[in-house]
């Protein structure tokens, strides 16, 4: 059995690439530039013309620390380009998003689509890494779409792939005359994506113990972190385990300040204390939970067994109410002054980066706007492009707002003099005004 890929060549025809990379977003675009800095040919794929525009032209869509210049050497090396089609390659890495429907349901449509678009470019031999965090089962549901199109690059194992023409395939001996399956789910905290990628110790499962070992020797190109060897459904499992554990702990910290303030207690002298414990180590509370990852998955979990989830739906129940909560306080304040102008300072789903997916802020400051009309502002210099909420500049809120909600701990409003908020009435969230 082989253990490692063969080398990969530097460059070639842009019809074809060492590594294409199905989309470009927050985790697309950062791997697909790191592996062209490592003098890999990398095509990438996205269904937005935008999107592919603005990479063919060295730009980046989002903001990540250190990104653009990453994207620009890339681009300017050649080794990087943009598509809306994959092109044949001898990796295949899968990043698009994996949201949930209405009732929580994972939209697998975005997947489903990729492995669709992989049939007609695969051949012998290729590797095939779904890195977008899904239910368990999605790797071999990809095997399966692809088994179904093409038989002959069925893997010849899997972990109970289901679908006519996928089983019973392949080499038995291990060769190249089927296609590989492996999922690595991505651990990568925003605003650290780029050091992250490198660093983090990362979890490569297979369909089969090859699929695995070329998987793992692949991110053992650029990983100096551990890659830990598993099977493709506990690979799936472990990502949402560790989402779930802490939007668990993340759930305890917001109803701990909710019961705080009913208390008269200040929370963040309470955690700090109870935090001097050796064995304790409560988190933040804050205005929600938001963000791709741990707002969305702990839901692949309760979708896989919901009769066996009680209490990760209950905590998700918990951080789901908490915006509500927020904007209960803010009422609150307005009936001791009912004409106040009220401000959300913050939008993303967390502090110092652009990411609005699932943000509680967001929900929040638009629910405001919903209620209070003009008398709302919102505030967030990272999101100057967002349509709704409409946005004030920081001076407008501190020259309007009587009530101020602190939402987002970004730089810029961790900075605001304590003399700027003296006579202002101040909901916050996230503990950024504790001085």
């Amino acid at each position: 059995m082989a253990t490692s890929l063969s080398v990969l060549s530097p460059a070639r025809q842009r019809e074809e690439a060492d590594v294409c990379v199905l989309g470009l977003g927050y985790i697309g675009l950062p791997t697909a530039s790191l592996l062209a800095t490592h003098g890999l040919a990398v095509h990438g794929v996205d269904v937005s013309e935008r999107v592919v525009e603005s990479v063919n032209a060295a730009r980046v869509h989002f903001v990540e620390p250190d990104l653009d210049g990453m994207v620009r050497a890339a681009v300017h090396s050649g080794n990087l380009q943009a598509g809306s089609r994959p092109v044949p390659a001898d990796v295949f890495i899968i990043a698009v998003p994996t949201p949930v429907r209405a009732g929580h349901a994972p939209d697998l449509s975005y997947v489903d689509a990729a492995a669709e678009a992989l049939v007609p470019v695969l051949r012998p031999g290729n590797l095939v890494i779904l890195e977008s965090t899904s239910p368990p089962g999605t790797t071999e549901r990809i095997a399966a779409t692809v088994g179904r199109a093409r038989p002959d690059l069925a893997p010849n194992s899997a972990e109970g792939i289901s679908g006519e023409g996928v089983s019973g395939q392949g080499d038995s001996a291990g060769g190249d005359s089927r296609a590989y399956f492996a999922h690595c789910p991505e651990r990568v905290l925003p605003g650290r994506i780029l050091v992250e990628l490198v660093e983090n110790d990362r979890i490569v499962g297979g369909l089969d113990d090859e699929a695995t070992e070329r998987a793992a020797a692949f991110y053992e190109r650029f990983v100096t972190g551990e890659v830990l060897r598993t099977t493709a459904r506990t690979a799936e499992m472990a990502k949402l385990a560790e989402n779930s554990y802490r939007d668990l702990n993340i759930a305890f910290a917001n109803e701990l300040s909710v019961l705080a303030h009913d208390q008269g207690v200040d929370v963040w002298d309470l955690i700090e204390l109870a935090n001097h414990h050796p064995r304790v180590d409560i988190l933040k509370p804050g205005p929600g939970v938001g963000g791709h990852c741990i707002a969305v998955d702990p839901w692949f979990l309760v979708a896989a067994s919901p009769e066996r989830t009680p209490l990760i739906r209950a905590v998700r129940k918990v951080n789901d109410a908490k915006p509500g909560w927020v904007i209960e306080q803010v009422h609150a304040a307005l009936r001791e002054r009912p004409d106040a102008v009220v401000a959300s300072l913050g939008l993303a789903y967390k502090a110092d980066v652009d990411d609005l997916r699932e943000s509680p802020a967001l929900r929040i400051a638009s629910e405001l706007r919903n209620q209070l009309g003009a008398r709302a502002l919102a505030c967030d210099p990272l999101v100057p492009g967002l349509e709704y909420p409409p946005l004030s500049t920081l001076d407008e809120v501190l020259q309007r707002a009587d009530v101020i909600v602190g939402l987002v701990g970004h730089e810029c409003f961790r900075e605001i003099a304590p003399a700027d908020l003296a006579g202002r009435h101040v909901i916050d969230t996230c503990g950024m005004f504790r001085r």
